[in-house]
């Protein structure tokens, strides 16, 4: 893939993401784990203050999944396992398997070592009153050693789907029914799980993705957006490609972060390797940085490998797919959103797709809850679901 040059657009390409706050440290993880992905390693009560409103069995689980960066060996992974209270269903409750959005890439970071955030303990108590328990994966890196590999597709894909085969095996009372459920870099998580499930993870039923502020990055897209002005002066994409270039500092011994970042940058960029998004973008705001003094020229060329390890596997989903996108998004702007829909369109994907009128990124989340309740539904019960590839502000 070849990216444009500019500093304001190519680096909106890196966004996602999700509010959460931080707290407690990480697990170690093993040298050399054994067993299978998805096979569970521990389990501990999860603390009341981190679960959500009227739960009932709260959990969190470490699991063992492939590591997405190699795309071989094992690594141990963290999740939240929270069931609905009362009696489950005959065959016990489906799953939604939530995809965080953005919190950091250090371990103390990860959503099962902090309290949910408002929005989204209001968004996840609404599907646990659909009947649905909660398997939410912290993502690898993030609640075990090592840094995240941020916004890379794969490690999201395979950590997700691991997630569900552990809770499946271990926990009692739930079902292989699923919905593949996120948010931003969630969302795009999302629809990655859902992109390898049918050669990683056959096995599981998933019945359908719902995907809000999801990512989708092509060189056309890139040239929609080349002329927008940006004179904001704080844009969260900063943040995001702090995070970006942290995760691939991670897995790749090459990367040198001054060819991506100025002098002036350089402590945030240090920073972000332990703060969390709050805390982050807070930093950014303080140390005044934006795109055109902070982000060398050559930037793009330099984070080429974190670019494209962003990319899907296949815009053809085997399952329906459900997309929210907010008119006022300034975190994955509309034409990144909507230029998935097209592209899952074209590629034979079912997807049901809507537009928020005057809504951001966050406002977005909790406003889709009535539309995707009626598309879950219809993918529970086996119902065609109505396509809706050219959506118009609602």
């Amino acid at each position: 893939m070849r990216f444009l040059p500019s500093v304001y657009h190519v680096s909106r390409l890196v966004a996602g993401l999700c509010l959460m706050g931080a707290s407690s440290g990480a697990i170690a993880a093993s040298a050399t784990p054994s067993g299978a992905a998805g096979t569970l390693t521990s389990s501990q009560s999860l603390p009341v203050a981190f679960t959500l409103p009227d739960a009932g069995r709260s959990l969190r689980i470490t699991y063992l999944s492939t590591n997405g960066i190699t795309g071989k060996g094992l690594v141990p992974v963290t999740a939240e396992v929270i069931l609905p209270q009362g009696k489950p269903p005959v065959g016990g409750w489906p799953i939604v398997a939530w995809a965080h959005g953005t919190v950091g890439v250090a371990g103390h970071c990860a959503p099962s070592n902090n309290p949910w955030s408002a929005r989204n303990k209001r968004y996840l108590s609404e599907w646990m009153k659909r009947g649905f328990a909660v398997v939410g994966t912290d993502y690898q890196g993030l609640g075990t050693s090592g840094i995240h590999p941020y916004l890379n597709a794969r490690v999201e894909a395979y950590n997700l789907l691991d997630s569900v085969k552990a809770a499946l095996a271990s926990v009692p009372d739930l079902q292989n029914k699923i919905m593949i459920v996120g948010q931003s870099q969630g969302g795009g998580a999302a629809f990655a799980s859902a992109a390898f499930a049918p050669t990683y993870a056959p096995d599981l039923n998933i019945r359908g993705t719902v995907a809000t502020g999801a990512p989708y990055i092509t060189p056309e897209l890139l040239k929609q957006i080349a002329t927008a002005p940006d004179n904001a002066p704080y844009n969260p994409v900063m943040v995001y490609t702090l995070y970006l270039a942290q995760g691939l500092s991670g897995y790749d011994t090459a990367f040198k972060p001054e060819s991506v970042f100025t002098a002036k940058a350089m402590p945030a960029y240090r920073a972000a390797a332990n703060l969390c998004v709050h805390e982050l973008t807070d930093k950014v705001k303080a140390d005044g940085l934006n795109f055109s003094n902070s982000l060398q020229p050559d930037f793009a060329k330099n984070l080429a490998p974190a670019l494209k390890a962003m990319q899907y596997p296949t815009m053809h989903l085997a399952q329906p797919l459900f997309m929210g996108t907010g008119e006022l998004d300034k975190d994955v702007p509309p034409p990144l959103q909507l230029g998935l829909v097209k592209a899952a369109c074209a590629a034979g994907t079912v997807v049901q797709a809507h537009i928020y009128k005057s809504l951001n990124h966050d406002q977005t989340v909790n406003a889709s809850l009535p539309d995707s309740a009626s598309f879950t539904q219809d993918v529970m019960n086996g119902q065609a679901v109505t396509p809706q590839c050219t959506p118009t502000p609602e």
